[in-house]
């Protein structure tokens, strides 16, 4: 299989995409460890933020043309209340912070580097935008002893560390989401951060 193409587009320039962004996501994140059952107008509607900032990305990777993966960020002080709230008693501020938002790439694509080359161009926009101390993420907490969780399922915690990330003590925050066949159920997500260095 041809490695797909990983291409950057800014601000603006994402708006071209957003309906091809919104069924990936829906598609990815009913998953595990998200189990988001994804509604295309709310999608459609949340990825409308990256519009409004003109200092986000997304890193795409396109098998021919189509999109199959994508990796989004934002600075955090353009991200929503609920994830600038943990904030408030931090010593790091969210101006300090590039956001990264959720990878999503179609299974068939896995394993092949593409996740470390979503966090690279992504930490370098952050770093040549200049400004931010940190590039940091929420992952939600699930129990590995959920009876959803797929037998032989590898934990993402080992890739982050690698990469330098680490959960920060006191970031956490809850959110809403509905799950298949279970309705809305609040998530306890955490926020791993790192400090970006300037090279």
């Amino acid at each position: 299989m041809k490695a797909p193409e990983v291409r950057t587009v800014v601000g603006p320039a994402i708006e071209p995409l957003l309906d091809d962004l919104a069924r990936l996501r829906m598609a990815v994140l009913r998953e595990w460890p998200y189990l988001y059952a994804g509604d295309f107008r709310y999608e459609f509607d949340y990825l409308q933020t990256y519009l409004r900032s003109p200092f986000s990305l997304v890193v795409l990777a396109l098998d021919e043309g189509r999109v199959v993966g994508a990796s989004p960020g934002m600075p955090l002080a353009d991200e929503s209340p609920e994830l600038l709230a943990p904030f408030a008693d931090s010593p790091v501020q969210p101006a300090d912070v590039f956001y990264l938002g959720e990878s999503v790439l179609l299974p068939e694509y896995r394993g092949r580097g593409l996740g470390h080359r979503f966090f690279e161009q992504r930490e370098a926009h952050a770093r040549a935008l200049g400004g931010y101390a940190w590039t940091g993420f929420t992952a939600v907490q699930r129990d590995p002893a959920d009876p959803r969780c797929p037998p032989f399922q590898r934990s993402h915690e080992a890739f982050w560390k690698k990469r330098g990330y680490q959960p920060r003590s006191g970031l956490t925050l809850s959110m809403r989401w509905p799950e298949p066949g279970r309705g809305d159920v609040e998530h306890a997500l955490a926020f791993w951060t790192r400090p970006l260095e300037r090279f």
